[in-house]
């Protein structure tokens, strides 16, 4: 039977109107982004086979074309809907990032920075730097690596850091393996790059290890 012939209270566009977006489960929600299902199966069905098969939202979203696009149900059409969910999702985190105190309001940096970095397939190396009053002026990416690791110049954060008049940042990597845990790298260089931008007056607030579904601070646990 198709959505069209379900009670009403159960169709997933309609139950959002009455109830709001959060009364919707996530396979709900994306029946809605992908408005059809295909034979002999509804739209609420293929976003259930989406989330069995990729284990979470985020695990989805960060998935590339040629995967998504190449399921069942689903097709190039169908990705750019998800794709266009995820970066507009992207694009009012980072709004309301910058919008923050990244001290005040640190879930905004992690809830961003999750999205955007958490699900690479290697590591990646970000910046954030901020102004006297710990607003983002930017977002950079400084480099990438390999699946375990990424090598970084701290030079060229304070030289980055300068160019933007920066009087803080916050700088960030993620672990592909899903495992925010801080090695004894990441610490060597958070050391070394603490030390690097107090030669120029520069703060670092932070250095964060992201993986997609958590985020450890090395300031919280003292070693910064």
């Amino acid at each position: 039977m198709s959505i069209a012939h379900w009670p009403e209270s159960e169709r997933p566009r309609e139950k959002l109107l009455a109830r709001g977006a959060g009364a919707l489960s996530d396979a709900e929600l994306l029946a809605i982004l992908l408005r059809t299902g295909v034979k002999g199966q509804t739209a609420l069905d293929v976003g259930r086979s989406l989330l069995g098969r990729f284990g979470s939202l985020s695990a989805l979203f960060a998935a590339d074309a040629e995967t998504v696009a190449g399921m069942p149900g689903l097709g190039v059409a169908k990705y750019t809907q998800l794709a266009a969910a995820r970066e507009l999702a992207r694009r009012s985190l980072a709004e309301e990032m910058r919008q923050a105190d990244a001290l005040t309001s640190p879930q905004a940096v992690i809830d961003y920075l999750r999205l955007s970095i958490g699900h690479k397939p290697v590591e990646v190396f970000v910046a954030l730097y901020l102004s006297a009053q710990n607003r983002v002026l930017a977002v950079e990416e400084v480099c990438q690596g390999t699946v375990s690791e990424t090598r970084v110049y701290p030079r060229e954060i304070v030289k980055r850091a300068l160019a933007h008049n920066a009087a803080a940042v916050i700088v960030a990597h993620n672990h592909p393996s899903g495992v925010a845990e801080p090695s004894t790298a990441d610490r060597m260089l958070t050391s070394t790059l603490k030390a690097a931008l107090e030669l120029v007056e520069i703060r670092l607030l932070d250095h964060l290890v992201i993986s997609a579904a958590k985020a450890s601070s090395l300031a919280e646990r003292g070693w910064l």
